[in-house]
């Protein structure tokens, strides 16, 4: 991430990489209540309306390093947020995969194989063809008129994430009968959701007009204008779920061995279906809301490292995580290294589907 940090078209040292971070390292030291509007003479805003105090915590950097102030802001501005957000994505997508391949026991599933990168694409490229007015005034009782508004960005991701989660839970329902979820009938309903999703982001993209460079932009992978707020929304939906699918990794080899094996053993099985089923379409749905459809993470890596570290869940999820994390922060890296910025998704295509090909013709594939 240092070494990440300090590439791109104004090369910056990785040691003043390390004494930004650290300049940015602070602590509070006071809070402060702060009207915001009101004048001298604290005179109402209006009937019906009520100002309140805005606070403001006052801190101070435990580090002062003499740091060019143009390097300050590349790193602090654009590019940590894109690399923050490139290590959480890739972790989040190669967690999912990882959970996928060991519920599917099929080496070749990844996180669309329950419709969820189709659903998200769905959303996000309706919201850009159609995009609906996403302010409005609330009036509430106490607070009276409040303004909620969101972005143009912002509601695509919001879209994406809706349209993800829509399309998961409805592959879900597709294959459930009287309580039960055969994996089998999963993955079909999986395929054929994903196929009905195609053909609408094809009419989609006939009626988009000028905006399907756009559209075609957030279906390719990008992690370009990521902001710390993303940042922040990502930090705080993908670790607690990641917990969720570690905390059920013994459960998951247990499933390797069968259904029927698996209910012997003592494993709930359906519950623990529906609750990695669940845990890996959020988790998927929260990485592809703000960097769209990114393919080949969430395949390449936790096959990659199944090779090296074994089958065993317990210890294979959080490597194939943390690699997942490691490889997009290098795919971006190198997307934005050129003369022209390419979008993420295409290097981890050129990159994983070389390397998945060596791999299916120097090795024989077993089912897992």
């Amino acid at each position: 991430m240092v070494v990440s940090a300090g590439i791109g078209p104004v090369r910056i040292p990785p040691a003043d990489v390390v004494k930004v971070v650290l300049n940015a390292v602070s602590v509070p030291t006071g809070v402060e209540f702060v009207t915001a509007g009101s004048g001298g003479s604290g005179a109402a805003a209006g009937p019906g309306s009520l100002t309140l105090p805005r606070v403001e915590v006052a801190s101070r950097s435990l580090f002062s390093y003499p740091v060019a102030d143009v390097h300050e802001r590349i790193v602090m501005r654009v590019r940590l947020p894109r690399i923050l957000l490139a290590a959480l994505v890739g972790f989040a997508l190669a967690a999912a995969g990882t959970v996928m391949q060991g519920f599917f026991r099929n080496p070749m599933a990844d996180p669309s194989i329950i419709g969820v990168s189709s659903g998200a694409a769905v959303g996000a490229v309706a919201f850009i063809v159609f995009p609906v007015a996403l302010s409005t005034t609330v009036t509430l009782p106490l607070f009276g008129a409040v303004d909620v508004g969101l972005s143009h960005g912002t509601g695509v991701s919001l879209f994406a994430f809706v349209g993800a989660l829509i399309a998961a839970f409805g592959v879900y329902a597709i294959a459930t009968r009287h309580g039960r979820t055969p994996v089998a009938t999963l993955l079909l309903a999986g395929v054929a959701v994903q196929t009905f999703l195609g053909a609408v982001i094809s009419y989609l993209q006939l009626q988009a007009g000028e905006s399907l460079r756009r559209i075609v932009a957030w279906l390719m992978g990008h992690l370009s204008g990521a902001s710390w707020g993303e940042v922040g929304i990502t930090a705080l939906v993908v670790p607690p779920l990641f917990v969720l699918l570690l905390a059920y990794s013994r459960d998951l080899n247990v499933l390797l061995l069968g259904e029927e094996e698996a209910q012997g053993l003592g494993i709930e099985v359906e519950r623990t279906k529906r609750l990695l089923l669940g845990a890996s379409a959020l988790i998927t749905a929260a990485g592809v809301a703000f960097a769209g459809v990114i393919g080949f993470v969430g395949l390449i890596v936790p096959h990659m490292l199944r090779l090296v570290v074994g089958p065993d869940h317990r210890v294979l999820l959080p490597t194939a995580a943390l690699s997942g994390g490691a490889f997009l922060v290098a795919a971006d890296t190198v997307a934005r290294s050129g003369t022209a910025e390419l979008p993420v998704g295409i290097v981890t295509a050129a990159v994983g589907a070389p390397f998945f090909i060596y791999l299916l013709t120097s090795r024989e594939v077993h089912e897992l």
